[in-house]
């Protein structure tokens, strides 16, 4: 199920947007990862699901669990977690998923406001309880835009290099993974904003 939504959702998303992944090749082929991006709309997810080389089940807010939606992010292997407090639950299914090998998205922000916020521990204990690795990537164009094209807007996908999980014990080395893959996912969200950050139309789906 989640190899035929990561299909027809990609074909979808790119029929609706000019999509571009920079260095996905950064992206491990294999073992648990912790996925580490930007939240500036409700699209980041599902684009970064359908377009980045391995499907990552993300930790999405409980709200959006219901009818027809909560279904088919059940059936896509999404995770509902409850805001505002720790979720053992959510913790619980999120560690298996990396502990059986798999990627794990996570918006560190919480809101959807686009830039970095100060990232929560979360993502670093994570991947230190199952020593994964940490891989930022940053997401621009899915927030709505005024005077930007309507007809497939620009989407830009830049994907970080992986940072090891934390080896140093107790809240000093989860603050440390903490601000260093903030820092990398700040790093690169001011590549996608710089100067020249232009589309090249040859390498645009």
């Amino acid at each position: 199920m989640r190899r035929f939504g990561r299909a027809m959702g990609g074909a979808v998303l790119r029929s609706v947007y000019r999509i571009r992944v920079r260095h996905a090749e950064r992206f491990p082929a294999s073992g648990p990862v912790v996925l580490v991006a930007n939240h500036s709309s409700l699209v980041d997810g599902p684009v970064l699901f359908g377009v980045l080389p391995r499907g990552a089940a993300f930790l999405v807010k409980h709200e959006l669990f219901h009818g027809v939606l909560g279904w088919a992010l059940r059936k896509l292997g999404q995770i509902p977690v409850r805001r505002g407090a720790p979720d053992r639950g959510a913790l619980s299914v999120a560690t298996r998923v990396l502990r059986s090998g798999g990627v794990l998205g996570v918006f560190p922000e919480g809101t959807r406001e686009g830039g970095m916020a100060d990232a929560r521990h979360g993502a670093a204990w994570l991947a230190r309880s199952s020593g994964a690795r940490l891989v930022p990537v940053a997401c621009r164009g899915t927030a709505p835009v005024p005077g930007r094209r309507r007809f497939r807007p620009e989407v830009d996908v830049l994907v970080g290099e992986p940072v090891d999980p934390p080896e140093v014990r107790g809240r000093a080395g989860l603050a440390a993974a903490t601000e260093r893959i903030r820092t990398e996912l700040a790093g690169l969200l001011v590549e996608l904003d710089g100067p020249g950050a232009g589309f090249d139309t040859e390498t645009t789906t």
